[in-house]
């Protein structure tokens, strides 16, 4: 699945709530190919229960300047880990 598109947020910026705003209108454009990317100063539990919640698969990663890599998509069938990248989102 190589044609996929990313849908990007950058969020170490953002104050409470806004990330999880954003994140929650992203996860409503979910489809079979595409997937959602976060970068974030600290990590999305809320997000992430809610992804759960809605049977959606993620993959969490702390990058060694303390940022969290969130990837969240709807097809279970997108392999998130190989899509982590923990230097940028671009």
């Amino acid at each position: 699945m190589n044609d996929l598109e990313k849908i990007a947020l950058d969020a170490r910026d953002l104050e409470h709530p806004k990330p999880l705003e954003l994140s929650i209108k992203a996860l409503r454009t979910l489809n079979d190919r595409n997937y959602f990317y976060m970068i974030h100063r600290k990590n999305p539990i809320p997000l992430l229960d809610l992804a759960r919640e809605q049977n959606f698969q993620s993959c969490i990663k702390e990058d060694s300047e303390g940022n969290w890599h969130i990837l969240i998509a709807k097809n279970p069938n997108i392999s998130l880990d190989p899509l982590v990248i923990l230097t940028s989102i671009e």
